[in-house]
Formats: structure tokens, C-alpha cells, sequence
């Protein structure tokens, strides 16, 4: 066999994964690794791979490093009434808030892979095949033994509201900052980075220190007010900040009961190294920082069959759009608020089919 066919050999497995080492390379084809270096130096000086981790031009991912777990779904047949026994209809999905993330992206066409942590059970093992069926790339996730894979139980009132939500995400104590420099490669290659607070303290303040020396962009979403304590002081490198009301307020340390509270605590926040900031309330739409300030967008006015994802959404909308068409973000909100309606009308936590060309249609 020429070298030209060996060389090509060695780009068809490494597009298969690309994660896949020289070693694992030079076994699967009976040459030296030395071999296999060669090839790749020479893939590499024809463009046909960007450096470590053989990235391939114009495939670039975004990379949400998070929660994933297992979504239950208790919903009210009536009036809850609290201290006894109520009626409930009940619903299994995938869910967690960097799960959610990377499907809407996928499912809006993005190239997006997924660093999360799941038991290496059969439920841990199905939530990563149905991520890869999804369109994400599941690869260097964390799965390990001896824990559960979490888990998300919603209970909602008879009109789809949230009541109360049980969150049981041991499993991503895993998220080490040594688990992520494990996956420096991986990382370095994202076009955008997203991640969740359900992450350990230590790795959001490395994903920072990252982002700062020049990383890919970082945006940071929250998932409840006890996980803010995981957001250091020192916020420099942050592109954006995606937070609601109650999660401003346990970071700001006080009631923001006004709008001019809430838009010193943005300025707070910008002062702290965040460059924008999105805070999400609900049905009322959003606040984000503008260059002299803040804006407000109210959220469009839709029938809600379960509000579940709808958060994920919105902030999957976001950052789709600021990959997409560059730092606009009064525009890329609008999106976000349009795929957070789309969401609110479904009963799944990411909708399966969510146009992106009706996303893309809403224009500067």
C-alpha cells in the first residue's frame, strides 16, 4: 500500500474520531507511531487538520460542559394542595442544563459536543446514545462506576407551572479541573464554550482563567440560587452571563425589588470582569446589557403546555444566534425568546423540530 493510501486511511479514522490517539492509530492500521506522526504532520501542512486534537476546518463545535441527567415530570391533575396526596401524571425525558443545551443546538444545526458525567450503568449509557442520535458529540464525557446518573424531577402545578424541582447531580462532583485539563485538546477546539454551575467551584474558576488568556468565548449559565456560590469574584474572561431574577439577587447579596436594582447589580457584574449579562424572567421576557446600560424585551405572549427547557432554550437561542451572526445581542435575545416560546408550547423539554430558518428570519 502507497503512503498516499496509508496517509488517507489515517484521515478517515481520525474523522471518525477525533479524539482518537497516535498509538490507537498506529494498532488499528500495523504501522509505527512514528509513521502514523508523519501522515498527520503531512494532513496537517495541507489544511486538512488544524492542529491538536485534528480539528477539521470549518467543524469546529460548541462545547457545553454540564449536567446531564434523567428528567421526571410530575404533573398536578388539580389544584396542588401541599401536606397530603396529590393525582399526577407522570413523564420520563433526557434532560440537565448543558443536555438541553447542546440538543437545541444540534437540532438548530450547530456542531455541538457535550462534556458531561453519567454512571457507566445502562441508564448512563442510554443518555450518551441518545445524545449521539441527537446530532451531539458525546465523546470524553466521564463515566465511572460506583454513582448514580443524576437525576431531575419537576413537579408542576395543573396550568404546566413549576411548583418545586429535585435535583440529585452527584455524579458531576466528577468535572474535576484535572478531568478538564484531561480534555484540553477537546476544549481548545470549540468555536464557543458553554457551561452550566452545576460544575465543582475549582473547574468554573479554570474554565475562566481559560477564557481569559485567550480561550474560546465562554458563556455561563446558572441552574439555582444555592449553585451561585460556585461563580467566583473574579469574573474577567466571561463573554456572557445568563441568569433569572432569584439567581441575581443571592449573587448581588440583597433584594433587587426595583429595575434600577437590578441594573446596578448588571453593573456590579460587568465590574467584576462580565462583558454582558442576560437576566431571564420568565413570562415577563428579559433584562440584557446594552453598551450604555440595560434593555428589556418582553417575552412573546403563547399558550404554555409545560415550561420545562424553556430557560435552555432560551439560552441555547442566545448563543446560536451570537455564534452564528457575531455580538449582537438584542438580536440574538430576540431569538432566544422566540425559541423559549417555541418551547413553552411542547410538551418536551427541547423541541424536536425547532426551525431554525424561522430563528434566522428574525433580523437586526
Amino acid at each position: 500500500m502507497t503512503d498516499a493510501s496509508r496517509k488517507e486511511q489515517v484521515y478517515r479514522l481520525i474523522r471518525a474520531d477525533p479524539f482518537i490517539s497516535q498509538q490507537e492509530l498506529a494498532e488499528r492500521l500495523g504501522l509505527s507511531r512514528s509513521a502514523v506522526a508523519g501522515h498527520i504532520a503531512g494532513l496537517t501542512r495541507e489544511g486538512r487538520l488544524l492542529g491538536r486534537a485534528y480539528v477539521l476546518p470549518n467543524d469546529r463545535p460548541v462545547l457545553c460542559i454540564g449536567g446531564a441527567n434523567i428528567d421526571r415530570k410530575m404533573r398536578s391533575a388539580q389544584r396542588l394542595q401541599m401536606g397530603t396526596s396529590n393525582p399526577v401524571s407522570q413523564q420520563e425525558s433526557w434532560g440537565g442544563v448543558a443536555r438541553n443545551l447542546a440538543e437545541n443546538l444540534a437540532r438548530l444545526g450547530l456542531p455541538t459536543a457535550l462534556l458531561t458525567a453519567v454512571s457507566d450503568d445502562a441508564a448512563g449509557r442510554a443518555l450518551l446514545a441518545h445524545a449521539e442520535s441527537a446530532g451531539i458529540d458525546p465523546r470524553g464525557s466521564l463515566q465511572a462506576a460506583g454513582m448514580a446518573t443524576g437525576s431531575y424531577t419537576a413537579i408542576l402545578d395543573d396550568d404546566g407551572g413549576l411548583v418545586l424541582a429535585l435535583a440529585h447531580m452527584e455524579a458531576l462532583d466528577g468535572l474535576t479541573p484535572d478531568f478538564l485539563a484531561a480534555r484540553a485538546a477537546q476544549r481548545q477546539a470549540a468555536a464557543m464554550t458553554i457551561a452550566d454551575l452545576n460544575l465543582p467551584a475549582d473547574s468554573v474558576r479554570m474554565l475562566l482563567a481559560d477564557a481569559a488568556r485567550g480561550g474560546s468565548p465562554l458563556v455561563l449559565v446558572a441552574v439555582s440560587r444555592p449553585k451561585m456560590s460556585r461563580l467566583p469574584a473574579d469574573l474577567a474572561g466571561l463573554r456572557l452571563l445568563v441568569l433569572n431574577e432569584g439567581e441575581l439577587e443571592e449573587r448581588a447579596g440583597r433584594r433587587l425589588d426595583t429595575p434600577a436594582k437590578i441594573v446596578r447589580a448588571c453593573r456590579a457584574l460587568r465590574d467584576q470582569g462580565v462583558q454582558d449579562i442576560v437576566v431571564t424572567r420568565g413570562a415577563d421576557g428579559l433584562i440584557h446589557t446594552t453598551a450604555d446600560g440595560v434593555a428589556e424585551l418582553p417575552a412573546p405572549r403563547v399558550p404554555v403546555v409545560d415550561v420545562t427547557g424553556a430557560g435552555d432554550a432560551l439560552a441555547a437561542g442566545i448563543c446560536w444566534s451570537l455564534h452564528r451572526d457575531g455580538d449582537n445581542l438584542a438580536l440574538a435575545c430576540r431569538r432566544g425568546l422566540a425559541l423559549a416560546a417555541r418551547t413553552v408550547q411542547s410538551p418536551h423539554s427541547v423541541v424536536p423540530d425547532p426551525e431554525p430558518s424561522l430563528l434566522a428570519a428574525i433580523a437586526a
